[in-house]
């Protein structure tokens, strides 16, 4: 199912030209402090487990797994997205008993965080999504992007599984108590086992437990193994976000 989400998280509004030029100047600077948002139009793939739409379900809240695609996938065809990772599996008729969002990034862009974290907001609210069970995984660029995007706000998930990507070291304190299955190829010469091997290891160091599955003998394409285990969905869905995170 293709969905497209106007998401506001922003609308500035300034004064007329006239109303600026009035103001008297005024020296010096003098600190002030605004609330902002902004608007959003961001093109997903969403996929709903069995029993969604059942009447017996109308009051039933899901798990959201949210897929971040790489860089070859980037533009305006979603039907490129539909060719690699989760949502090829899907395409084949995997089931999964997530709601599964995979946006599309835009041509020449990374992917946008506050953009992502407002499609995950407004999902919640449209697919009756249980807050407590809101999983991030990706590939490559994806992969760098549920690392970025889990250290902003690592209270707001259950769990991560970033495939073939890496992030800073500054982050690990903040991603200490979040539950963390990485994989990675080690004959990757696009993002080397380096990218996130100090990562992991600075996460360990703070107090984090972090899993990493290296497979020996593959290159890039490490997402392909790790998406058709079954045991990456179990592990997923045996974590909550804990009680008192806000």
């Amino acid at each position: 199912m293709k969905s497209r989400a106007f998401i506001s998280i922003a609308a500035v509004i300034f004064p007329p030209t006239s109303a600026l030029s009035a103001q008297p100047p005024v020296p010096g600077q003098s600190a002030e402090h605004a609330t902002v948002q902004a608007r959003f139009m961001m093109d997903y793939l969403v996929s709903l487990p069995a029993g969604f739409d059942e009447a017996d379900n109308a009051a039933a809240t899901w798990p959201l797994l949210l897929f971040l695609h790489g860089m070859g996938e980037r533009g305006t065809d979603l039907d490129k997205v539909r060719r690699i990772g989760l949502p090829r599996l899907i395409e084949q008729g995997m089931t999964l008993p997530f709601v599964v969002l995979s946006p599309l990034c835009p041509d020449d862009e990374w992917w946008n965080l506050a953009a992502l974290e407002a499609l995950i907001e407004d999902a919640c609210t449209r697919y009756r999504i249980d807050r407590d069970r809101v999983y991030l995984t990706g590939l490559s660029m994806g992969g760098f992007g549920v690392w970025a995007l889990a250290a902003r706000h690592p209270e707001r998930y259950a769990a991560i599984m970033p495939i073939c990507g890496g992030g800073a070291t500054k982050w690990a304190t903040r991603l200490r108590d979040l539950p963390i299955w990485a994989f990675h190829g080690a004959k990757d010469n696009v993002v080397p086992l380096t990218r996130v091997q100090p990562l992991l290891d600075e996460i360990t160091s703070a107090g984090g437990s972090p899993r990493l599955t290296i497979y020996p003998e593959a290159g890039h394409d490490s997402w392909t193994e790790t998406y058709v285990n079954n045991d990456v969905y179990r592990w997923l869905l045996s974590h909550r976000r804990p009680h008192g995170r806000p």
